[in-house]
């Protein structure tokens, strides 16, 4: 017996039930980045391996262990994203886009990929929102890019869910010379280190920061912090982030264990964290990542960004109940026809609505059937009001209009007086 099709473990459908809220937060996000002036760009899912190697960096979990990456038919090395910035700093730099110190202000959305256990609030094809801006150095442009993130949690209504975590890395140098105190103050204590801060110890010990294990971070107690190798250079850029952040009274913690997983973050890192989604509790996070142009063989240009995981603040609006209900109803309007002739008529008098209406969500009832089952569909579609159209009210143009969600009583409406009598309905519901 054939083995039963289903979806690849931790890569999901998303149902018609669901899309509603997800397209509510996407147009809620599109319309505000629109309104900072940032402009969408579209990127492949595909990119060459060497892209994430070099610009996440080997020896993080990322490229290590999480990567979809296979041998094209030109024996190629090509990996599905598993983020977006690196492919976003590949196309500006492909294209020309920050040549001659232009700005860019702009946002992508899409699904990544990674390989990781699946658990709730965390899949293999997840979906991401990004921001990148480039060639604006100062700590304005991050306390924009917070602020613009402070604004959408109040448009959902999440405001009070959601914690501001900050922290500085400083530049590459004085992480270097921190990464050696680190480093340094973990070998003497090598032997009490969980499996994986051991192995990170020489890959990536900045990551052992923010170890989830309970015996490595009382071992943290006593180690050098990051603050204390502070450059002046990066002291100043996060004195005046903070200074900007206290002026719009957006509140935040300082977290001096906010790294990061990406090698190229130096100087701002900030993550948006929710307590009501247990494990999972990031939500939005991002940072500054100066060199990585540089890196990928550009000019030096600044650059800053955050991303947002699409499935856990769909999975925070539900938890909080916070899905306006209207996005439940799919239709306004459902335009039940009795006989052929009424059918025919349906179809003209439906065009005529959309276009006297434009947004009008109006079902026509499709495959006939008796006033009973046509009504039945019309309440189960979840419209506000049922048009009936049969053989007396064609002989007469007019159309018997119904309110499905109160007691209110049947009318009956000519159609010409049609479009302006549902349009003060619809108002007033």
């Amino acid at each position: 017996m054939s083995k039963t099709l289903q979806a690849i473990r931790g890569m999901n459908d998303i149902l018609p039930e669901q899309t509603p809220t997800w397209r509510y937060l996407e147009n809620t996000l599109a319309t505000l980045l629109d309104g900072y002036g940032y402009k969408e760009i579209r990127l492949p899912v595909l990119e060459f391996t060497e892209l994430f190697a070099r610009g996440i960096g080997e020896g993080t979990d990322v490229v290590d262990k999480e990567m979809y990456t296979f041998l094209d038919r030109n024996a190629e090395s090509l990996t599905l994203r598993p983020e977006g910035t690196a492919g976003c700093v590949r196309a500006v730099l492909e294209h020309g886009l920050t040549g001659g110190g232009q700005v860019q202000k702009l946002w992508y959305a899409g699904p990544m990929y990674r390989y990781e256990k699946p658990q709730k609030g965390r899949y293999r094809q997840f979906h991401q929102v990004g921001v990148e801006v480039f060639n604006l150095p100062g700590p304005d442009i991050d306390a924009e890019l917070i602020v613009l993130t402070a604004r959408l949690w109040q448009k959902l209504g999440l405001a009070g869910s959601v914690t501001l975590q900050l922290n500085s890395l400083g530049s590459s140098e004085a992480r270097a010379v921190y990464r050696d105190a680190l480093v340094a103050y973990l070998q003497e204590r090598f032997e009490q280190l969980d499996e994986d801060s051991q192995r990170r110890l020489t890959t990536n010990p900045l990551r052992i920061l923010d170890s989830k294990n309970a015996q490595t971070q009382a071992l943290l107690v006593g180690a050098p912090t990051l603050h204390d190798y502070l450059d002046e250079e990066s002291r100043v850029h996060f004195e005046g982030l903070k200074a900007r952040l206290d002026a719009l009274g957006i509140g935040y913690e300082i977290n001096p264990k906010l790294v990061r997983g990406l090698d190229y973050y130096g100087r701002t890192v900030f993550e948006w964290v929710t307590d009501k989604l247990g494990s999972q509790g990031t939500v939005c996070a991002g940072g500054r990542y100066d060199g990585l142009i540089s890196q990928f063989g550009g000019k030096p240009t600044p650059g800053v960004g955050f991303a947002m995981g699409v499935e856990r603040l769909v999975l925070l609006l539900e938890t909080l109940e916070l899905v306006p209900a209207a996005l439940h109803s799919p239709a306004d309007l459902y335009l039940c026809a009795f006989g052929e002739p009424a059918e025919l008529a349906a179809l003209t008098l439906a065009e005529r609505l959309r276009d006297a209406m434009p947004g009008l969500r109006l079902v026509v009832n499709a495959g006939a059937g008796s006033f009973k089952s046509q009504f039945k569909k019309a309440d189960k579609s979840g419209a506000r009001f049922a048009l009936i159209l049969g053989e007396d009210e064609l002989a007469t143009r007019v159309v018997g209009c119904k309110p499905l969600r109160d007691d209110s009583e049947q009318q009956t409406i000519a159609w010409d007086a049609l479009a302006q009598h549902l349009a003060t309905c619809l108002a007033q519901a």
